[in-house]
């Protein structure tokens, strides 16, 4: 830069038409003009020019929250609470220049209402090659952790594998899939890397996110929509201030929720418990017909009635939710 404000504007101006004058002859020199040029003025520094052909690591880069919202709105059904939090909790942790910890979300639901599905955007809004990236690390329980006799290998080997990924990218994203299978005692490895300290031995959490998926208080949500829906009121309704207590305590007590009297609840280390709702019968042809789009189909509503009537819907009288969401819909769409 100093060389640059040396030469002045004429100087770069002239290194330029040379380059133009050059181009008939040599294109390999106007590439090399123009990086002089480039590097000059300080267009292009070497950070710029390396994250062009490889993946970099941005802790200050803002969150594109139109595009996070366009995203949740459009491809997310059923999971207005959803929707809601994890717009505003992503955008207010990312704006927050000096959080003081991580951001923990716990995703609560029946299998097929859209958790894998939002820590895929989530990823995606966060780093350019969503669950791809190098700095997106996926824990499924059943296959990481799968033995109960290794709980202690397996809290100390994730508690370097953390460490490790965040000192080099602070805005590591870290998702533990299958929390409801994981063995008591596992995620508590990581307790401190989630608590209010500036440094855990000379590493920085605070930029870090971390999500848990799990179907454990599934059927407290279930009970809860249930309620609303026998009482006339629309599920658009359900706020989380009335499912988030009782989300949270209905985990902690809970045997298999992964996080049975976990010092992460007891500490008050988890920001949001977003629950997800079970899908109605409306939401279903909501997922064939993105599904359909998806597949670069012509959405056919006979084919889109005709797959969401092959679904199973609970309770036994009402038959209101379907039982396994839209978890099925790829496959069943495949036979029509």
């Amino acid at each position: 830069m100093l060389l640059a404000e040396r030469l002045g504007g004429a100087a770069v101006l002239r290194l330029l038409l040379t380059a133009q004058v050059v181009s008939a002859f040599e294109p390999i020199s106007v590439g090399i003009a123009i990086g002089a040029a480039s590097a000059l003025t300080g267009y292009l520094s070497y950070t710029d020019f390396y994250c062009r052909f490889a993946e970099c690591c941005r802790p200050e880069q803002p969150l594109n929250a139109s595009a996070l919202k366009l995203d949740l709105e459009e491809k997310l059904f059923g999971q207005h609470l959803a929707t809601e939090v994890i717009l505003k909790a992503l955008t207010g942790f990312r704006n927050n220049k000096n959080p003081k910890k991580p951001l923990t979300l716990s995703l609560h639901g029946w299998a097929g209402t859209g958790k894998n599905f939002v820590s895929q955007i989530v990823a995606e809004n966060l780093h350019s090659k969503g669950l791809k990236s190098n700095f997106v690390h996926l824990f499924v329980s059943t296959l990481h952790f799968p033995h109960l006799q290794k709980i202690k290998l397996y809290q100390d080997q994730l508690q370097k594998w953390i460490r490790g990924n965040v000192s080099a990218c602070a805005s590591s994203v870290f998702i533990f899939d299958e929390m409801d299978k994981l063995h008591p005692g596992v995620i508590d490895a990581i307790k401190p890397f989630l608590d209010y300290y500036e440094q855990v031995d000379g590493v920085s959490y605070r930029k870090a996110i971390f999500i848990f998926l799990s179907n454990a208080g599934g059927d407290l949500i279930t009970k809860m929509a249930l309620d609303f829906w026998r009482a006339g009121k629309k599920r658009e309704d359900i706020q989380l201030k009335d499912l988030e207590p009782v989300l949270s305590v209905g985990v902690f007590n809970n045997k298999h929720s992964g996080l049975w009297h976990s010092g992460l609840i007891d500490r008050n280390l988890i920001d949001y418990f977003i629950p997800f709702l079970p899908l109605e019968y409306r939401h279903v042809k909501m997922c064939v017909r993105a599904e359909m789009k998806a597949r670069g189909s012509t959405i056919d509503e006979d084919i889109v009635t005709r797959v969401a009537d092959e679904m199973t819907f609970f309770p036994k009288d009402e038959k209101i939710y379907s039982d396994k969401g839209c978890k099925t819909v790829q496959s069943r769409l495949d036979f029509h």
